[in-house]
């Protein structure tokens, strides 16, 4: 674990930018109200429907809509928690401080994954109970079989977001360049290989498709997908480790 005082540094930097506590309160802003808006217009959608041409609802799933969204906020958080340093040049301060890069970046991460979490769950629950609200007599309750685990897997959803953005953040250094690959990433050709039938199979397979079903209750008609909430949530935990190992060996070998 990294030692204390070096926690106490990056928690300093962290909270010091404006830029990264914006960026959080926004993911938890537009999450929780956009998934207010869309379960609005969903209880209204349905309410007009005839109970024989009514699709089946995920009441849970409809109020976690804003994530598509508010995992955007957490993708530029991940990358200004450590690029910061590198456009400011801090980071060869930061590296004297810290000779060992090891326990230099693990503070960074530890500090700033707490920080994402905290707002994640946050947002979540949040988002579930207003979402839910905005539902009306179609909503689902806490205590239902699958929720809890839908609630808390939108935190750790988000969390693992920022998390693979600090990985890949570390590999590239560059605040532009790494969202300028991110935001393509996840916002178009994951959409697009996740929803093209010949790529469909290969799509289930990136991070946020995969770590994206740990927020269904109930699975969508005609679903093949060959894992469940917490096998989708599994294969985005790889994909965060390997970002942040590459981000880990490339910091070790390049100078500052």
């Amino acid at each position: 674990m990294a030692a204390p005082h070096v926690l106490r540094s990056e928690w300093t930097k962290i909270r010091s930018v404006a830029s990264t506590v914006w960026t959080l309160s926004i993911a938890l802003v537009v999450t929780v109200a956009l998934g207010m808006l869309i379960s609005a217009l969903t209880r209204r959608e349905f309410d007009s429907q005839g109970p024989g041409g009514r699709i089946p609802l995920d009441p849970t799933f409809t109020s976690f809509a804003g994530m598509s969204l508010g995992q955007l906020a957490m993708i530029v958080f991940g990358v200004l928690v450590v690029s910061n340093e590198y456009s400011t040049g801090m980071i060869r301060t930061s590296l004297a401080a810290v000779p060992r890069r090891g326990a230099f970046l693990l503070g960074k991460i530890t500090v700033a994954t707490a920080l994402a979490l905290a707002v994640g769950l946050v947002t979540s629950f949040l988002a579930f109970f207003l979402g839910q609200a905005m539902l009306g007599p179609n909503r689902a309750q806490l205590g239902d079989p699958g929720v809890v685990r839908a609630v808390i897997g939108g935190g750790l959803y988000m969390t693992l977001i920022a998390m693979f953005s600090m990985g890949v953040a570390t590999m590239l250094r560059s605040p532009m360049l790494s969202l300028g690959i991110l935001m393509p990433f996840f916002f178009l050709i994951s959409n697009i290989l996740g929803n093209v039938s010949a790529t469909k199979k290969i799509g289930r397979f990136l991070p946020d498709q995969a770590g994206s079903r740990i927020l269904r209750v109930l699975p969508p008609a005609g679903d093949d997908t060959p894992y469940g909430p917490w096998g989708g949530l599994g294969i985005m935990l790889l994909w965060v480790l390997a970002a942040l190992a590459g981000g880990y060996l490339l910091l070790r070998k390049r100078d500052a």
